[in-house]
């Protein structure tokens, strides 16, 4: 699990269809399934040196390169998605169509904050549009505020039940600790469901329900499902990698993420990539992971989150903790407090680590990564009431490769 963002799958204005997801890798789960914008967007170019005081176009555009951030990997979308919506704000800053746009494009560069602001102005311009709720929503939950990110999911889900809508809720559930709830909306979704895309996206995360329940076999069986779907979604054969992993095929497993990051070279990916060389044995090449972490910087996109994460496992424990106290400033949500939690451990304060941990185990959310930390803090300091299932490696979790448990 990564940090977040975040999505959008519905319509806007009859016309404006977007999607919008960190290409960091989220802390929540990505809500709308993938959106090939590539073959729109030289048609919507062309409309638009015929007629450029087309707001809504230039807002279409915008989040299409959004989206295209996602769909290759590619952070230097971002920075012409910022151009293309700043064109639409100077034609109509208060339009709803192109103030959800800036909000996408703000959560997708982790500026949460911004992006709820801007979310809520969408929403009061439009109250129907359902598409400013389902980034309301998703920016709330990386900030912490999990009841107003579930109020903006009711709304959403009021205004237009779909696959966007329900993998919301489901993700709601799954924070709340009701895995049965998170199931059910996601077989609302399924139902819902009648593209490739939106079948494979349901049930990729299926398949993360089920890993994170231990049940490898349903894990892969829902992967497996989601591929045949869609054979191009990457995600979904990064679970296959995942499940592979776990299940203690190495060799396998590597070949998988080759394939995945050939793909798409996210951190996350790259991560899970040298945790399992390491696993097998070999060594972890951290080369292209760095680059990345350069080209994100570059496009504005702020990943505190990740850095922390990865520092605190395979780098300086220092650095993991001034990342994750500058994140968890910013977004102080479930995900963040677990990092600092961990890096302050990892560090050697497994005092001043404790209360973020709790807060990270707060909600019922049934994390194994997030109660493992716990358990190992609360054991360092010498409580025996420390949850000793947590410490136990089984089916679905393994503490060596903590990058495969993040992904949810």
């Amino acid at each position: 699990m990564r940090s977040l963002v975040l999505a959008g799958g519905v319509v806007l204005a009859g016309a404006l269809v977007f999607t919008a997801a960190a290409v960091s890798a989220p802390p929540a789960r990505p809500a709308a399934p993938p959106r090939q914008a590539a073959p729109f967007t030289e048609t919507l170019q062309a409309r638009l040196r015929r007629l450029p005081g087309d707001h809504r176009g230039w807002a279409r555009l915008g989040l299409q390169y959004v989206d295209q951030a996602r769909v290759t990997g590619d952070p230097s979308y971002y920075v012409k998605a910022e151009g293309a919506l700043a064109t639409a704000a100077r034609l109509a800053p208060e339009d709803d169509a192109v103030l959800t746009g800036r909000a996408a494009l703000a959560a997708g560069r982790h500026e949460f904050s911004d992006a709820v602001r801007l979310a809520e102005r969408a929403a009061t311009v439009n109250p129907y549009g359902a598409a400013a709720y389902g980034v309301l929503a998703d920016a709330r939950t990386q900030l912490g505020d999990l009841s107003g990110a579930r109020r903006a999911v009711d709304r959403m889900m009021g205004l237009r039940p779909g696959v966007a809508s329900f993998a919301r809720a489901s993700y709601a559930a799954e924070l709340r600790g009701d895995q049965k709830g998170a199931r059910e909306f996601l077989k609302y979704a399924l139902d819902d469901a009648c593209t490739p895309a939106d079948i494979a996206y349901v049930r990729h995360y299926l398949g993360e329900l089920a890993l994170h329940a231990g049940d490898l076999r349903e894990a892969g069986d829902q992967y497996g499902r989601a591929l045949a779907a869609d054979p191009a979604y990457t995600p979904a054969l990064a679970g296959q990698a995942r499940v592979a992993a776990l299940g203690g095929r190495l060799s396998e497993a590597l070949t998988l993420y080759d394939r995945v990051v050939q793909r798409l070279p996210l951190p996350q990916y790259l991560i899970e990539q040298g945790e399992t060389a390491a696993r097998a044995g070999r060594p972890a090449d951290w080369t292209l992971l760095r680059a990345q972490r350069g080209l994100l910087e570059s496009a504005g996109v702020r990943d505190d989150l990740t850095w922390a994460e990865f520092e605190a496992d395979h780098g300086d424990p220092r650095q993991a903790v001034r990342h994750a106290r500058a994140e968890y400033a910013r977004n102080p949500n479930l995900v963040a407090a677990d990092a600092l939690a961990w890096a302050l451990f990892r560090a050697g304060d497994a005092k001043a680590a404790l209360p973020y941990a709790v807060k990270a185990t707060s909600t019922g959310w049934r994390n194994p990564l997030l109660r493992h930390h716990r358990a190992r803090i609360e054991q360092a300091l010498g409580d025996r009431r420390a949850d000793a299932a947590a410490l136990t490696a089984r089916p679905g979790f393994d503490p060596s490769l903590p990058a495969l448990a993040r992904f949810s």
